[in-house]
Formats: structure tokens, C-alpha cells, sequence
């Protein structure tokens, strides 16, 4: 993903909370952001929320009618308190600010805790055809996109992963995982594509809060499991889930969600983990930084459990 973010003038912000949240900001808590520009705010009201800038996408308001339906049924995500509303040439939102909380759950069931909240949020999230469309979802989730080359455009517009010469075992890996998700489907639900450890925060094992509602997608279970299994960690927020860690997170997945994926679903849900870690293995080379996301072996591994190795 792309390191820049969009520039927001001081005064346009004020506006902006003025407009959409009838107070103006009195102080900053906190500034971030990869995609998005991301700003804790104090508000002269003295409510704490945080706004988000970012390109506008058809798919914001889809983001945030999700996001809202699920904080109505009791999941723990920030509360939104505006829809998708313009913010210059791109889009803000504005939700609650939920503090605190460690990046990763404790009590030594990482994996239990992460699939069984991934279950959940499946279990209340909205069917996709009661909210606008979700299309078309993050490119490290669109393997099955409409344009051309293996790759989709990241969402860096000054880089094509098609016209990088890479490892040719990268491409390799996302071709033939990408073939396998091509091969079966299955009913879309929605889920969170970007289940990393550093999207959420834990009191203990329970749950305290997800963050990140713009990776919302829809896509069969097996594939968003696959996502979820292959990028959530059991040690740091800086690390991605080993092989193994992966196999549990399936398996506690198929406890928490009180059913057993076929063995169909389960090779798309290991083909969906390989895809999305050989994009991001794609997206490293291709803008010189060191390849974390993936190695040959690994890849090697997963195709396998996937049923093409």
C-alpha cells in the first residue's frame, strides 16, 4: 500500500466538523493513517471522535451503512456519527473514538479469539443485498478483478504490479491461487478483508474494538476466512500468520461458526490466504522494499493445502 497520505488543511477540517458534526475541533489527540488520513479529534464539545480522509469511492457509503448496522447489533466497532461526505477533491467520515486496549489477546488463544470475533462479525453483518454495493473491494482482496494482467492496480496510482518484473514464483502463486478461487463459489457475505492485529484491540481475550471499517468486502466465507487465517498474527502487530497459525485459525473458526467447511471450501480458504499474501509479496517488490509477506517455501506450502501444490 501506498505511504502517502491526503494532505487536510487545518481549516477545512474545522469546517468540515463544524458542518457535519455541529462542533469545532479544540485540540488534536492523535494523527495516523496508511490509505486514509486518520485524526483523533477533541471536539469544542468535548466529544473525542476521529475523522478520516480519504479518495472518494462509491463504496464509502456502503462501508459505513455496514459499520453502523453492525455497532447497532452489539459488535464492538466504533459508533459512526456521519455518513461519506465530501472533504475537498476526496471524503471524510467521522466516528467515535474507542481507546485503549492491547494489540493482541491474551491468555495464549490468539487464534481461538481472532476467529471466533471474525465469526461473529459474519454471523451480524447485513446480507450484501441489503446495503449498497461493496464493489469493488481493496485490491489486496481483488483477485477475481475486471482489468487486465494478473494483477489489480494498487491503490497507489503511480505503480502497476503488471508491468514490475518480479520473482517469477510470486506471480506464479497468484496465478495459481487465483485459478482455484475461479474454480468454486459459494453465496458472498460480508466480511472485514484486512484482519491484521493491528486493526483491532483486546481486553484479555474479549474483544474491545475492530477498526478500519473501508476494508469491508463481500466475498464467499471461504475466502474471507482464507483472508482473515492468513493475515491476523499470534505474536505482533508487525507479523503475519506462519502456516500453522493459519491451520488454527481455521480450525477455531469452524468451532466458533458451529460448522465444518467442506473440503472445498477449505482449499479456497487456504488459495484466498495465498493470493492476498502473494499481492502484498507483489506490491513490496514492485516499490523496493524487502518481500516480508511471503516466502517461496511458504508459498509452496499453502498452494499445497489449497489443493495445487
Amino acid at each position: 500500500m501506498s505511504p502517502r497520505l491526503p494532505a487536510v488543511d487545518p481549516g477545512r477540517l474545522a469546517q468540515w466538523c463544524e458542518e457535519q458534526l455541529g462542533s469545532p475541533p479544540a485540540g488534536e489527540i492523535f494523527r495516523s493513517g496508511y490509505l486514509s488520513a486518520v485524526i483523533g479529534l477533541r471536539l469544542a464539545d468535548s466529544r473525542a471522535v476521529v475523522v478520516k480522509v480519504r479518495p472518494g469511492s462509491p463504496r464509502m457509503a456502503a462501508c459505513v451503512e455496514v459499520q453502523r448496522r453492525l455497532f447497532e447489533s452489539g459488535y464492538p466497532c466504533p459508533e459512526p456519527l456521519t455518513g461519506a461526505a465530501p472533504f475537498g477533491d476526496g471524503v471524510a467520515t467521522a466516528e467515535a473514538y474507542v481507546p485503549g486496549g492491547a494489540l493482541l489477546p491474551g491468555a495464549g488463544r490468539s487464534a481461538w479469539a481472532f476467529a471466533g470475533a471474525f465469526a461473529r462479525l459474519v454471523t451480524l453483518a447485513p446480507r450484501p443485498a441489503e446495503v449498497p454495493a461493496l464493489d469493488p473491494p481493496p485490491s489486496w482482496a481483488d483477485w477475481n478483478h475486471v482489468g487486465a494482467g494478473l494483477w489489480p492496480h494498487p491503490e497507489d496510482p503511480d505503480v502497476n504490479l503488471n508491468e514490475v518484473a518480479g520473482p517469477a514464483w510470486i506471480d506464479d502463486t497468484g496465478r495459481r491461487a487465483r485459478d482455484r478461487l475461479r474454480a468454486g463459489a459459494s453465496e458472498a457475505v460480508i466480511g472485514h478483508c484486512d484482519w491484521l492485529a493491528a486493526n483491532l484491540r483486546w481486553n484479555g481475550v474479549k474483544l474491545l474494538v475492530v477498526h478500519d471499517w473501508d476494508s469491508v468486502t463481500a466475498d464467499s466465507e471461504a475466502v474471507l476466512a482464507g483472508f482473515a487465517a492468513a493475515l491476523y498474527s499470534t505474536v505482533s502487530a508487525d507479523e503475519l500468520a506462519t502456516v500453522e497459525e493459519t491451520q488454527r485459525f481455521l480450525v477455531a473458526y469452524r468451532e466458533a461458526h458451529g460448522r465444518e467447511l467442506s473440503a472445498d471450501e477449505l482449499q479456497r480458504s487456504w488459495a484466498a490466504g495465498a493470493w492476498t499474501r502473494a499481492y502484498d509479496a507483489r506490491y513490496q517488490h514492485a516499490v523496493g522494499q524487502p518481500v516480508r509477506s511471503l516466502t517461496e517455501n511458504a508459498a509452496r506450502e499453502r498452494l499445497r493445502r489449497a489443493g495445487i501444490g
